[in-house]
């Protein structure tokens, strides 16, 4: 892909969303980090339900260790995986307390150290909470750069973010991170994206391939 269709994107996408951004509701770099552990296989709209309360009664990881974990199982219940992520919490909230004084780290390596914390959950730590560019992959993020063929089909989730890494601009990593979420999750979706009035079908395959089958079937039924 040439570096015009890459800023043609990235254009395209800053105008339809300009105002993107984490959609997770949190207060500070702890918040973040255990709010997008619990991000995993939910939506951020059913997360942010769940840390209303749960920020309010857990402030620091010491009140997340100071429970037993059959309570804060029932805490994050309406969370999809919530034992395993009920687990993760304490575990994580024990380490932070034991190496790094109770503080969320910035440092991407010391980050994916912590239990339940994977390249993802800490590439969205360092640049929202850190200020730190980076790019996390999110099943959006992945969608969506493979039909706009920012990477190929049989790309992993870390060669699709080596790609973005290198043909989006270090300054704009962020910012486009959270732009291909918005256009992931409401233009470009799954099962139903708009191809019929996507601004960029003329570089997506898929929605080419889309529109000519939409086509045919039409002229089958007028036929």
């Amino acid at each position: 892909m040439t570096n015009a269709k890459v800023r043609h994107i990235l254009d395209t996408i800053a105008g339809m969303y300009p105002d993107a951004r984490c959609e997770l509701d949190h207060r500070n770099a702890f918040e973040l980090t255990i709010a997008v552990l619990l991000s995993a296989q939910c939506t951020d709209v059913t997360v942010n339900k769940v840390t209303k309360d749960l920020f309010e009664k857990y402030r620091a990881p010491a009140d997340y260790v100071s429970v037993p974990r059959e309570e804060l199982e029932q805490d994050i219940r309406r969370i999809g995986l919530y034992r395993n992520k009920a687990k993760h919490i304490q575990s994580l909230c024990h380490l932070l307390i034991e190496q790094y004084g109770g503080e969320v780290p910035s440092a991407h390596d010391e980050l994916v150290k912590l239990p339940g914390v994977g390249r993802k959950t800490a590439n969205v730590v360092v640049s929202n909470a850190f200020d730190m560019p980076a790019i996390a992959v999110d099943t959006h993020v992945e969608r969506v750069s493979k039909r706009l063929g920012l990477a190929a089909e049989g790309d992993s989730v870390l060669e699709v973010e080596k790609k973005l890494m290198k043909k989006v601009p270090r300054e704009e990593w962020t910012l486009t991170h959270h732009r291909l979420i918005f256009f992931g999750r409401y233009h470009c979706k799954a099962q139903s994206p708009n191809c019929q009035v996507c601004p960029l079908l003329d570089v997506c395959k898929e929605g080419k391939k889309r529109m000519k089958t939409s086509t045919v079937r039409r002229t089958r039924k007028s036929g």
